[in-house]
């Protein structure tokens, strides 16, 4: 669970992690000499952020990095953080619901995410009039341009319609998601020199994206509306649209459609059979727990952040300022992992983490009951010290927990197998979501009512501690060891390349979740 401000690490926008999998499964197919190549070196010799693009565009094509800009820095980076400030000022001012209602109408928005594994399946083996990957960029555009000038256009939408509008709006950024995820798989296995870059890439266009859509949020509110905000949102869809129709990919006629649910069967199975050993479903188990008892009362928060009677009554402007700040304490979690924590145990990190969540969480307990300001503390300084501090140790926790699931994932079926773990992930959030919902319902915390909002965030914050009783569930090996057992393994011909290169995979690892976790 985040703090008022936070958007969960996990969410709708967050949904980019699983690029780390795809990354391993790619050094665990690349050839030897796939890492000799004679441009890396140049490349890196001469390094210049200049260079380094016009580098990818020639090796990769302009339309790949036309693509990763358009989906993970102006779809999800740009466009989710001003949809998450902009969709709070909907729920509240438009659709006037209330926190309760509005804590798990966000819960249903990330449904799309949670099935992620269908549209990573679907991608991979039912192409449309021949191509596997435009016709779904193109699905994804269209749908996000429908689904943003509905809840702009629409003054008096109801709000199922607009629940409806927003879920469509969050499958569209999945699905988009998703296929990038595809794309940057496939040039991974012919360009393997460069799959760190990549990787690099991706997870700067979701950093610069984040910080550019939280600083102009608030701006963006204020001016036009959440409605007309919201509206806004068709313009990245509309870049995702013409990805579909620039991208290059070569075409495969004649695709044999009766193979289609054999092989989704086949992937089924092989998912189904992985999930019954106990070296995975028990990391699954705490994975899930952890996430779901975390509770989710961002909207309460939210609520009493912008009400002028009870709260400190911040502005558009201010909120959108301290989400942007806010990011700032995830890119010092990032280097803290980095630099010191990533050879700790899984189960040490995952424990002071999770006890950490909890200790933070009365931040929030100090704001609502204004004991910042008999320590002299203004509400926005203490606030935007609060998301930065819950924000850095949310990622903290995040970031194993993502190494985790990329070590549980079989030879094979890395790439699907991942996106269900993600599944798994989101599926507590969703949890947390709508437990947070339920709690604020039953404390009677209104739009105008936040006498109980304390206890709340008490009753929060001791539930995150309970996953601590689960520890035991996470594997106590480093998180360089392996973790599944050999016959899960690929240990054939490609034994001597996974030797080889394992000092490159962990860097490769490393480098992708520096990338993708500046948000």
């Amino acid at each position: 669970m985040v703090s008022p401000l936070s958007s969960q690490a996990s969410d709708e926008e967050d949904g980019a992690e699983e690029n780390i999998s795809l990354a391993r499964a790619v050094l665990k197919h690349a050839p030897e000499e796939g890492f000799q190549d004679s441009d890396e070196g140049f490349w890196h010799s001469n390094w210049s952020p200049l260079r380094w693009f016009k580098m990818l565009v020639v090796e990769l094509h302009w339309s790949f990095v036309f693509g990763v800009i358009s989906v993970y820095g102006i779809s999800q980076g740009m466009g989710g953080s001003i949809s998450r400030v902009a969709t709070d000022y909907y729920w509240k001012d438009v659709q006037s619901v209330q926190p309760s209602a509005a804590q798990v109408y966000h819960g249903i928005t990330s449904i799309p995410w949670i099935v992620k594994p269908l549209w990573g399946l679907l991608t991979d083996v039912l192409p449309m009039a021949g191509y596997k990957r435009r016709p779904y960029f193109i699905l994804s555009g269209l749908l996000g341009i429908v689904s943003m000038l509905t809840l702009s256009l629409h003054s008096k939408l109801h709000v199922m319609f607009a629940l409806l509008a927003m879920t469509a709006g969050s499958a569209s950024v999945a699905i988009a998601d998703v296929t990038i995820d595809a794309r940057v798989a496939q040039n991974s296995i012919n360009h393997p020199s460069l799959a760190a870059d990549m990787q690099s890439l991706c997870g700067s266009s979701v950093s610069i994206g984040r910080l550019l859509g939280y600083s102009i949020s608030g701006l963006l509110v204020h001016a036009i509306g959440s409605q007309g905000a919201l509206g806004l949102l068709s313009i990245p869809s509309v870049l995702v649209l013409l990805v579909g129709i620039t991208l290059k990919e070569a075409h495969v006629p004649n695709f044999a459609y009766g193979q289609v649910f054999e092989k989704l069967n086949q992937a089924s199975r092989s998912m189904w059979t992985t999930l019954q050993c106990p070296y995975v479903w028990r990391p699954c188990v705490y994975m899930y727990t952890s996430l779901a008892l975390s509770l989710n009362i961002h909207e309460g928060m939210f609520y009493w952040y912008t009400d002028k009677i009870s709260g400190p009554s911040f502005s558009q402007e201010a909120i959108g300022f301290i989400f942007s700040i806010a990011s700032l304490g995830s890119l010092i979690a990032v280097v803290l992992y980095q630099n010191f924590l990533k050879d700790h145990p899984f189960r040490r990190l995952l424990f002071w983490a999770q006890l950490l969540s909890g200790i933070a969480g009365m931040c929030d307990l100090v704001l609502v009951l204004r004991l910042n300001l008999k320590f002299g503390l203004p509400d926005y300084f203490f606030a935007v010290i609060d998301e930065s501090v819950s924000r850095m140790i949310i990622q903290l926790k995040w970031m194993p927990l993502l190494v985790l699931s990329s070590k549980l994932c079989p030879t094979g079926i890395e790439g699907t197998f991942f996106a269900l773990l993600m599944s798994i992930d989101n599926s507590g959030l969703l949890t947390a979501s709508w437990l947070g919902g339920l709690l604020l319902h039953l404390l009677k915390v209104t739009r105008t009512e936040f006498s109980n909002l304390w206890a709340a965030i008490l009753i929060r914050n001791i539930m995150r501690l309970l996953p601590l009783a689960l520890l035991f569930l996470v594997p106590n090996s480093d998180q360089n060891s392996t973790l599944l057992p050999a016959d899960m393994l690929d240990t054939s011909d490609k034994m001597e390349v996974l030797e080889e290169v394992d000092d490159r995979k962990e860097d490769i690892e490393m480098a992708s979740l520096v990338a993708r976790t500046w948000n």
